[in-house]
């Protein structure tokens, strides 16, 4: 039999496992929920990565055990303590004989570009960009989690959009089709009664980041604050990917950069903006959708992994 490989994409939101064979072929797939230790836990990520692993091998028809290489890409992995954290917590699972962590933005541009270069900028429940340049030079920025940054992600379109709610319940702000838009979906009788929703401990970040879709659903109908929402965040995710290219020093090349999460689902609502503040800055730069999902990145580093060095 040829060698097995894992890839994972482990996000905020969900964790998706592929088991591959060594040319890629996709043989099962596993999910489970958020992996990212920073906001749920070390634990509960051991349990959702452990879990997405169970059910690729399930899907495949597979007994579980240990494969020749497995690439974890996951989000909140920025810093070698967060990767010593990850090795130790699946050290004994014995997952597999060569263990290559990144965090999730690295297997996004891995999967998202033909060559693995250029930039991907992810906007999900939280958001990031990640580059590689010609010269093999990697740079990243954002990514700094829902209280230091993530401008641009679901989480931020939602909470804007409560914040508009509340300021124009208050007479500080315009009035919003917003109001009884999120008073449905979270079924509230009482616009004060968003304050007993948010402040609980944990904060309901993943709900906050849901009402994505809501805010878009406001801005296709003509309301000015969802639409007004979606500009600035399509010009934030904008800036993140601009410091990326400028790091790289890639402003004057001809390059990809990628756009992977749900919030661009939002169509032109976030890609315009975001396309002509890029343009500014890199006039070669081309914004494209990403040619395989994350997760097939991670498949993708992880047959790299057995390439002889």
């Amino acid at each position: 039999m040829s060698e097995l490989v894992l890839g994972i994409d482990g996000g905020g939101t969900k964790t998706v496992c592929v088991l591959a064979d060594d040319r890629g072929e996709v043989l099962g797939r596993g999910r489970s929920g958020s992996s990212n230790y920073n906001t749920v836990g070390i634990e509960k990520a051991r349990r959702s990565l452990l879990e997405a692993v169970a059910g690729a091998f399930a899907a495949a028809g597979l007994a579980k055990r240990e494969v020749a290489a497995i690439c974890l890409g996951l989000a909140g992995v920025d810093r070698p303590a967060d990767v010593h954290l990850i090795q130790e917590a699946l050290g004994s699972a014995n997952l597999a004989r060569k263990v290559v962590i990144v965090n999730d933005a690295e297997v996004a541009l891995a999967g998202a570009t033909e060559s693995g270069l250029g930039v991907v900028v992810i906007a999900g429940t939280g958001s990031i960009a990640f580059g590689i340049n010609r010269r093999g030079e990697k740079r990243r920025a954002g990514g700094w989690g829902p209280i230091l940054g993530d401008e641009g992600s679901g989480y931020s379109i939602g909470l804007s959009a409560l914040a508009s709610v509340l300021k124009a319940h208050d007479g500080r702000g315009p009035r919003t089709s917003l109001s009884s838009l999120i008073m449905e979906h979270w079924k509230l009788s009482r616009v004060d009664d968003i304050v007993g929703r948010v402040y609980v401990t944990p904060p309901p970040r993943l709900e906050i980041a849901a009402l994505a879709p809501t805010v878009a659903k406001a801005a296709r109908a003509g309301d000015e604050v969802a639409g007004e929402i979606w500009q600035r965040a399509g010009l934030d995710l904008a800036h993140v990917a601009v410091a990326v290219i400028r790091g790289l020093g890639m402003a004057q090349e001809v390059f990809e950069v990628a756009t992977a999460g749900s919030v661009f689902k939002a169509g032109e609502l976030i890609l315009s903006p975001f396309r002509s503040a890029i343009g500014e800055v890199a006039p070669g730069a081309l914004v494209v959708k990403p040619r395989r999902e994350p997760v097939l990145g991670a498949v993708r580093l992880a047959l790299v992994a057995l390439e002889p060095e």
